[in-house]
């Protein structure tokens, strides 16, 4: 690990201890990916404590780790708001997308590990931010790029929560990471070797560091600096022994 990962681990680690010393609740800022491997790899090392992990959506890939008591008889609310964010004249609005929005919101001061997942769809975003943070991005949240917005705690709208997905189709050799990869982002298939080699890959949220690793229906591929690919199905094989498959990317 290096000294980032390291400062991940013991972190999670301290928190579990105030969970179990103190005997309440305790809770991370939210996980990238990579952190919520390091995570994964100590819950070996935590003292008797019960965790989970949660994003406030089931299409979340961010988290944060609760840790509960053992011995407690309450539950405390999770401490995630989820914001809904909508230009005050949509006639007008910039085309935004997650990096516009995450930029804005950073612009503020606020530390990337209070903002979980943005999910974009037309003229509006939601956002989920730890709630502590809440306040004050909502008095002071009021523009995208050329784009005044409003913002508010999105009550009830969980339904309308999910990612914006591109279907696409295509033919490959055999059904594996780096030719899934290739598929939904357009490169070549030797380009993809570095991102693996590099630990930036992740299946269902775990790190996959083999090229030929084997990918099954609804498996979701995170590929840090190219984004989110599912691969849905293999649709038929074709007279030259081609799979055609269909993987949908999150835009």
């Amino acid at each position: 690990m290096n000294k980032e990962d390291n400062y991940v681990k013991n972190r999670l680690l301290d928190l579990a201890d105030i969970t179990y010393s103190k005997n309440i609740y305790a809770y991370s800022g939210f996980l990238n990916l990579n952190e919520i491997n390091i995570f994964n790899t100590i819950t070996n090392q935590l003292p008797p404590v019960n965790y989970y992990l949660t994003g406030g959506n089931v299409y979340a890939e961010r988290k944060i780790v609760v840790f509960k008591p053992i011995e407690v008889y309450y539950e405390e609310d999770v401490p995630i708001t989820l914001l809904k964010i909508e230009p005050l004249n949509k006639k007008y609005a910039d085309t935004l997308n997650h990096r516009d929005y995450l930029g804005a919101i950073l612009n503020l001061g606020i530390d990337r590990s209070k903002i979980g997942d943005i999910f974009i769809g037309e003229n509006v975003a939601y956002i989920y931010v730890i709630t502590g943070i809440s306040d004050y991005i909502i008095n002071n949240f009021t523009k995208v790029k050329h784009t005044l917005i409003s913002c508010k705690i999105a009550y009830d709208e969980i339904e309308n929560v999910r990612p914006n997905l591109k279907e696409i189709k295509g033919t490959i050799g055999n059904i594996r990471l780096d030719s899934i990869i290739s598929l939904a982002f357009n490169k070549s298939r030797s380009s993809i070797v570095s991102y693996i080699e590099e630990k930036k890959v992740f299946v269902n949220g775990k790190i996959i560091t083999s090229n030929g690793y084997s990918i099954k229906e609804n498996d979701i591929i995170s590929v840090r600096g190219l984004g989110r690919v599912i691969y849905n199905r293999q649709i038929s094989v074709t007279k030259k022994g081609k799979n055609l498959v269909s993987v949908s990317i999150y835009c």
